[in-house]
C-alpha cells in the first residue's frame, strides 16, 4: 500500500459511537496463514498498519474518540468475515458496537445475502475469538443487530484502587477484553456528559494504576492481558419485576479505554463484561434484560443466553441488542508534502 493513493472507507455509527470499515487494508495483516488474533499482534508491530490506523484515527481525518477496523480473512470458512478493531491507541482484542456496525453493513450491502424479513447470522471472527450479529431485517431494511460474544466472567472482585478522588473498589471483568467496573457515585460523579472530562481522568487512572499492578493478568494468552477500559456505572430506575419472572435491571454506563477515549455507545464487550458482574452477584439471571444506556442516552438490551465457564471459572455467554446506521463513504487523499501526516491527536 502506497502512503499517497487514496483510501476509502465506508463509515457506520452503532448507538453514537463511529465505526470506520476499510475493506482495502493493509498487506500487513491480509496475508495467508495467519488467525485473526494473529494478525492484530502483526498490525501492532507493522509500520504500514499502525500508519494507516493514525491516518484514518486522527485529525484532520477523524478525532481523538474515532474507531474502526481493517477487514481482514477470518480464519477458517466457518465465518464471513475478520476484523482488526483500531483505536486512538492502537488495536483492541473485542468490540461489541463494531461487530453490531459489521453485521449491519453486512447485510444492507448485500455482502451477507438476507431475506427481506428474518434474522440472518453474520459470523466474525475477531482477536478474542467467534462472535456472531444476528442481523434482524424487515421489508428490506436492517432493523437491529444482537451480538453473541466470546465468554464473559469475572476476573476479580473488589479491587481497591487509589486516585485522585479517593481510594475506589473496581470488579475486573472479562468481555472480550478486561474492564474495571465501578459505581460513578464511588468516584463522586454522575454518568453525564457535564462530568465527561472528569470521568476521563478518573477512567485514566484507574486503569493506569491497574496494569502498573498487573492486575489483569489473562489466565491463557497474554495477548489479552491488561485493563482495557474502566465502566463507570449509576443507576437509572428501579429493577422491575415482570409478570412472567423475570427482571428488568436499569444502568447507565459511560466507558472510557485506550488512551481515554470515551464510548458514545453503552460498549458492547463491556456490557458484556457488566452483565458477567451482575451475575456473579445475582442481581441478572438467565432470562433477565439489562437495559444499558450510554452517556449520551443510546441503548443496548442485554440478556445471558447460557452459563458456563472460562479457563475454569464461571462464566456466561452474553447476547447484546442494538442499533447501527449507514453515516457516509469517504475518499481520502494524502499529499506528501502535508507535514502533519499521519495527523495528531488534539482534546
Amino acid at each position: 500500500m502506497t502512503r499517497t493513493r487514496p483510501i476509502e472507507t465506508i463509515d457506520w455509527h452503532t448507538g453514537g459511537e463511529p465505526f470506520r470499515i476499510v475493506e482495502d487494508s493493509p498487506e500487513a495483516v491480509t496475508g495467508h496463514g495467519l488467525t485473526v488474533a494473529e494478525r492484530r499482534v502483526v498490525a501492532t508491530a507493522s509500520e504500514e498498519a499502525q500508519w494507516l490506523r493514525a491516518l484514518l484515527c486522527r485529525e484532520p481525518r477523524g478525532h481523538a474518540d474515532m474507531y474502526g477496523g481493517f477487514l481482514v480473512p477470518p480464519d477458517d470458512d466457518g465465518a464471513h468475515l475478520g476484523v482488526l478493531f483500531w483505536h486512538n491507541d492502537g488495536f483492541s482484542t473485542a468490540c461489541g458496537h463494531g461487530t453490531i456496525a459489521l453485521g449491519s453493513w453486512a447485510v444492507a450491502s448485500g455482502r451477507v445475502p438476507a431475506p427481506a424479513d428474518g434474522t440472518t447470522d453474520v459470523v466474525i471472527d475477531v482477536p478474542s475469538g467467534r462472535v456472531t450479529a444476528s442481523v434482524r431485517t424487515a421489508e428490506g431494511r436492517v432493523q437491529d443487530a444482537t451480538f453473541t460474544n466470546v465468554p464473559a466472567y469475572v476476573h476479580a472482585h473488589g479491587v481497591e484502587v487509589p486516585t485522585s478522588r479517593g481510594k475506589v473498589t473496581v470488579d475486573i471483568a472479562d468481555g472480550g477484553a478486561m474492564y474495571a467496573v465501578l459505581p460513578a457515585e464511588s468516584a463522586g460523579l454522575r454518568v453525564r456528559p457535564r462530568d465527561v472530562t472528569e470521568l476521563i481522568a478518573v477512567g485514566r487512572e484507574i486503569r493506569d494504576a491497574l496494569n502498573a499492578a498487573g492486575a489483569a493478568e489473562h489466565p491463557l494468552d497474554p495477548r489479552r492481558s491488561g485493563i482495557y477500559g474502566t465502566i463507570l456505572t449509576e443507576e437509572t430506575g428501579p429493577t422491575e419485576e415482570r409478570a412472567d419472572g423475570s427482571r428488568l435491571v436499569r444502568q447507565r454506563n459511560v466507558t472510557v479505554f485506550a488512551d481515554g477515549q470515551v464510548d458514545r455507545s453503552p460498549c458492547g464487550s463491556g456490557t458484556s463484561a457488566r452483565v458477567a458482574v451482575l451475575a456473579s452477584t445475582g442481581q441478572l439471571r438467565p432470562g433477565d434484560e439489562l437495559r444499558h444506556e450510554s452517556v449520551v442516552g443510546s441503548v443496548f438490551h442485554a440478556r445471558i443466553t447460557e452459563q458456563t465457564s472460562a479457563h475454569g471459572i464461571p462464566a456466561v455467554v452474553t447476547a447484546v441488542t442494538g442499533t447501527a446506521h449507514a453515516v457516509g463513504t469517504y475518499r481520502f487523499t494524502v499529499d506528501p508534502r502535508d507535514t502533519l501526516l499521519p495527523g495528531f491527536v488534539l482534546r
